[in-house]
């Protein structure tokens, strides 16, 4: 019976210790102390991850820029086609008035104008 006993205590007492070890092992300061590792460990990664995304993004806003700038100046290059050609009127007017001024005075004609449009 003694014997019965001594093993109903011991097997108390063990699992009492087993009882005290795992609330110190899940205590909140134990929790505290792994985040903390898990934090040290991670964050330089995630601030290179940090610095690159942003260097990214500089660049690709950069890129936009450059990109609805050139957008803009097609835009005004078509829409200025419009005064290109009243441009090659106007200049192809003042040869042909040149010239019938140079003829009607008897003079040779030196009016020597290209135009490439």
């Amino acid at each position: 019976m003694e014997d019965q006993e001594m093993q109903l205590k011991v097997r108390r007492v063990s699992d009492k210790f087993t009882e005290s070890m795992y609330v110190l092992a899940n205590e909140p300061s134990v929790a505290l102390y792994r985040l903390q590792e898990h934090v040290r460990r991670s964050l330089p990664e995630l601030v290179q991850h940090k610095s690159d995304m942003q260097s990214w993004e500089e660049q690709s806003q950069g890129a936009i820029y450059s990109v609805e700038y050139a957008c803009s100046a097609v835009k005004s290059m078509t829409n200025s086609s419009l005064y290109f050609k009243n441009i090659d009127s106007l200049l192809r007017q003042a040869i042909s008035m040149k010239e019938q001024i140079s003829s009607s005075q008897g003079q040779p004609n030196n009016c020597k104008i290209f135009i490439l449009l």
